[in-house]
């Protein structure tokens, strides 16, 4: 196994505030490293400098010779109108390699085979599903045949079906591949050797060859060790400081000595309470006093837009005791099921009951709700300085300090955060809604280890409904006690027999083990049959051309979406809010198209 790469004495510092000094380690041939930390420990940042994209304060980066490196950011995005041939190509010519050479092409094509793309090859990129664009992403990289990759957040939007592909992926992958991932599960199946970045540790890391839990047990005998002999010293300390205080009059150098040993153990026990110090988010979720006995319930429903089939004769109680997972495909109709759950959307067949005493708190996945023009302070706080949280008035600067925003921090914009600290933000407003039904898109993206340790013991503890949909394993089974599997509407105790019957699925070649090809945010709406002659003049030309208005909507949706990820746009607070704003509008205005279709549909029949 030989050296691919060294990092030797890296320092680097964000907007005043150290990210990380003194990290020093080696990534050898073919290793599959987690690289782990907590929010803000600048893990992205050491990503694009090992990449070459950024140079660090101090230190330094040594490269093999001739060593080539991957990298794939967590959201990655194509120029308009590609096709998956051509942005795999462009992995070529990133590297300045003459896309005619039939050797590096046949390489290229080579890789598309391997990743199932080459029947696609021709394909809008933006035609795909999330978890085909990643694959696309994942061979554009590829085709440069790189000695290393890097991944950062590889997981995060993808559904559970495309992680497990990936697990399985990268453990078959001869390449060196280095991951930062917050997914637990996708780290204990992929890492053979954890790095965490921690100002705290040594030198600013920690390595431990071995599995995630393999880390875990390393770290807290690392935390123990710390503690006992912060315990040592602290006595030793106290016995000093009791002489010291005696004013002994002599001034020897045995004496001068003895001084100075008492600062110097000040000063390492004042270094090992940093290490041992837990600095921990404080979450508990407001709850209505009273609770229904029943909140929902879906009976025999079924659900259909035009002659698509979400689900049918599905029935569902959810009850303050309801801990319900959505595991699925993305875009099989998890969103549409919880609309159906709070009121917001109607069944084609069946009944729905809402308690008329349900109050729902909403943690969204995009955090669009989230102003990125205006403070961290004014997100909870609108006007004044106070907030109410569980029917008390608290300093918005003492709440604010709950979920680890500092002193410093509160003033700063939107924007300008992490998008771990946007979550615990996200979080921080809705903990000041009483609530009998949390409901839960993706809370786990960016989210640091520590914090959804933390967040599971939350939602455990919430007297009212949790509902969830999430691509992380691990948080699901920590918090589910029913996981159900859309759209094939099975129940299952835990993830661990879902992988099986997954498993078995995907064996038997059935729809629950295949990953969508084409998204449901830029397909072309299944084409419904001529309507029967029930709408006048006017609706049937409405009818007829509401496929392609749909369409075309979904289109430029699609197209601002990947216009808000952009660099430019991202890192300009006016323009991201300007393009937020008109996603807004569109979102809207499909949602109007598609009720105005089933409604016109519902005449034909």
């Amino acid at each position: 196994m030989s050296v691919l790469l060294n990092v030797h004495e890296l320092r680097h510092s964000f907007s005043h505030r150290s990210l990380f000094e003194g990290l020093t380690f080696s990534i050898n041939s073919g290793e599959k490293i987690a690289l782990i930390g907590q929010n803000g420990a600048g893990k992205s940042t050491l990503l694009k400098i090992i990449a070459g994209m950024m140079e660090p304060d101090s230190g330094r980066v040594s490269r093999s010779r001739g060593l080539k490196v991957g990298y794939l950011p967590q959201s990655p995005v194509f120029p308009k109108g590609l096709t998956v041939r051509e942005a795999v190509y462009g992995g070529i010519s990133a590297d300045s390699v003459n896309p005619d050479d039939w050797e590096i092409v046949g390489a290229a094509e080579e890789v598309m085979s391997r990743l199932e793309l080459s029947d696609y090859a021709d394909m809008k990129v933006e035609a795909l599903s999330g978890g085909w664009r990643k694959k696309v992403a994942l061979a554009h990289e590829l085709a440069k045949n790189p000695d290393l990759l890097l991944l950062d957040e590889p997981t995060n939007h993808l559904d559970v079906e495309s992680i497990l592909w990936l697990e399985d992926w990268v453990n078959n992958s001869p390449i060196a591949i280095l991951i930062i991932s917050h997914d637990r599960s996708f780290l204990q199946g992929t890492g053979k050797r954890v790095i965490e970045v921690d100002r705290r540790n040594p030198n600013g890391i920690l390595s431990v060859d071995g599995t995630y839990e393999d880390f875990l047990i390393v770290k807290a005998e690392y935390i123990e060790a710390q503690l006992s002999r912060q315990a040592s010293l602290q006595n030793v300390l106290r016995r000093e400081t009791e002489w010291l205080g005696q004013g002994a009059k002599a001034r020897t150098t045995k004496q001068k000595a003895r001084i100075d040993r008492a600062g110097d153990l000040g000063d390492e026990v004042g270094r090992l309470r940093e290490v041992t110090r837990t600095q921990k988010v404080r979450l508990e979720f407001d709850v209505l006093e009273r609770l229904p006995k029943k909140l929902a319930t879906l009976d025999k429903v079924t659900k259909k837009y035009g002659d698509r089939t979400l689900f049918s004769n599905f029935s569902l109680n959810v009850t303050p005791q309801t801990r319900l997972g959505l595991i699925g495909l993305n875009g099989v109709g998890k969103s549409t099921l919880i609309k159906l759950i709070v009121g917001d959307e109607k069944p084609t067949i069946g009944t729905v009951e809402i308690s008329d005493r349900l109050v729902i708190s909403y943690f969204e996945q995009g955090r669009d709700t989230l102003d990125p023009k205006i403070s961290v302070m004014r997100t909870v706080c609108p006007s004044g300085e106070t907030v109410e949280f569980q029917g008390r008035k608290m300093h918005v600067r003492s709440y604010l300090d709950r979920f680890l925003f500092s002193g410093t921090q509160i003033d700063v914009e939107v924007s300008k955060l992490s998008g771990g600290e946007q979550a615990r933000l996200l979080l921080a407003r809705q903990m000041l809604t009483p609530s009998n039904m949390l409901i839960l898109d993706e809370p786990t993206n960016d989210l640091d280890l520590q914090t959804l340790t933390v967040l599971e013991d939350c939602l455990a503890e919430f007297p009212g409904a949790v509902i969830l949909v999430t691509h992380d394993r691990s948080f699901m089974d920590e918090v589910c006690n029913q996981i159900l599997a859309v759209p094939e509407m099975v129940n299952f105790a835990d993830i661990d027999q879902w992988e099986k019957w997954f498993i078995k699925e995907r064996k038997k070649g059935n729809k629950a083990g295949a990953i969508p090809l084409v998204s449901t945010a830029s397909a072309p709406v299944v084409k419904t049959e001529s309507p029967k002659k029930k709408l006048s003049y006017k609706e049937q030309i409405e009818f007829d051309k509401m496929e392609g208005l749909i369409f075309e909507k979904e289109e430029k949706l699609h197209a601002l979406e990947k216009i808000s990820g952009s660099d430019q746009v991202l890192s300009n607070s006016v323009e991201l809010m300007k393009v937020t704003d008109q996603m807004g509008v569109i979102q809207k205005e499909i949602e109007k198209l598609y009720a105005r279709w089933t409604e016109l549909e519902n005449k034909t029949k």
